[in-house]
């Protein structure tokens, strides 16, 4: 048996080994030629995955260790008789992890949770995280997912322009669609800029293609849009040197980054590797995975509310304002960042000791994000 693996997918390297021949490559030159003779494929999003890749290869399966999949043509793929699979939700609690960076620096800069609302356009499974984290932090939500209000028929979903007319911050979790009804290609366009709030936020960790390039450029320069945050562009790696210039954060594709959600994302894949072609590894997990320096966060005993506290933890896990600052230093390395990002872990793996003078309320909150609370370890500063 023959693999070819995209060589940034973290913990894989050694697991198949034992059982089938790996070859690893950066994955935007996968080439047909490397898949004359393999059985199997292993990318992330920079593979396309098509008919031009594929035909007249033994491939005879595709894994994706990502939760999108436009990178795949699933109509070509299965008409081919190629399997295929992708990691849904694998990476949610990082980009939860991401949109709460985010949040945390607009609260340190003034905004009060219980004064301003929050849209989530798409409520999967990152969707659903993020209205989770931030009814933890005590924002106001809307929320907008047309496929899930038909199935469901919930009274918790609103249409979209009702949630663009009364959003502070609009954050977009959508998959890539090109067609049909749920359509999300430049969803964000010149008629969507118009029906939202002025001097809203938008945020895109969703696909670049989702919010439109010269859409952003426009509400940023004539003032309808207060704060843009892209995680993700149009056409990157090469990403609009103009945009960039404009955004308020502006950050490589690496919301979902954290070790978390990349291992998550290699077990689904390694798991479902197992499952296709008979492997021992359907259990599979790694032995270990880097932590940080030191994941404890003291709390202060400064009087301040609960979700300025929980801000400042957020920001102790993960500053988004650092991967900014490299992305501006040097943006052309967009790909080399991706390849090299530092160590993330999410809210669970911290501990927080809190001051003896922390309230209930803020405990309360930082457990619903998710951290480890030492009750019985409090520190006098």
């Amino acid at each position: 048996m023959k693999i070819v693996a995209d060589d940034k997918i973290p913990t894989l390297k050694g697991v198949f080994e034992p059982y089938a021949e790996v070859s690893y490559l950066p994955g935007n030159i996968i080439s047909k030629e490397d898949l004359k003779d393999a059985d199997a494929l292993i990318v992330r999003t920079r593979t396309k995955c098509n008919q031009n890749l594929l035909e007249n290869t033994k491939v005879k399966m595709v894994a994706t260790a990502t939760i999108g999949t436009d990178h795949l043509d699933i109509p070509w793929l299965e008409q081919a008789g190629i399997q295929w699979c992708n990691a849904p939700g694998c990476n949610s609690g990082s980009v939860r992890q991401y949109i709460g960076s985010v949040l945390a620096h607009l609260i340190m800069d003034g905004m009060i949770p219980s004064q301003t609302t929050l849209g989530i356009v798409g409520v999967g499974m990152v969707g659903t995280k993020v209205a989770q984290l931030a009814n933890a932090l005590g924002f106001k939500v809307l929320l907008n997912d047309p496929p899930r209000q038909r199935k469901e028929k919930s009274d918790q979903f609103c249409d979209l322009p009702h949630l663009l007319k009364h959003s502070d911050i609009v954050t977009f979790h959508t998959p890539l669609n090109k067609g049909g009804q749920d359509a999300t290609y430049h969803l964000f366009n010149k008629d969507t800029l118009s029906q939202l709030k002025k001097g809203a936020i938008v945020i895109n960790s969703s696909r670049g293609e989702v919010t439109q390039t010269e859409t952003l450029i426009h509400g940023i320069e004539n003032g309808h849009l207060s704060r843009v945050v892209l995680d993700v562009w149009e056409n990157e790696p090469d990403i609009h040197h103009n945009l960039h210039l404009k955004v308020w954060l502006g950050t490589p594709h690496i919301a979902g980054y954290s070790v978390d959600g990349k291992a998550n994302g290699s077990i689904m894949t390694i798991h479902a590797m197992a499952k296709a072609f008979g492997l021992p590894l359907t259990d599979w997990q790694p032995n270990t995975l880097p932590m940080p320096e030191n994941p404890v966060i003291h709390l202060e005993g400064t009087p301040e509310p609960s979700f300025q506290t929980a801000a400042k933890a957020i920001l102790q896990t993960y500053n988004i304002m650092d991967d900014d600052a490299r992305l501006r230093r040097k943006p052309q390395e967009f790909e080399k960042q991706r390849g090299g990002y530092p160590v993330r872990r999410e809210f669970h793996l911290w501990a927080v000791v809190p001051h003896t003078t922390t309230n209930p309320q803020t405990i309360q909150m930082l457990r619903e994000l998710g951290f480890i609370l030492h009750e019985n370890g409090t520190e006098n500063n």
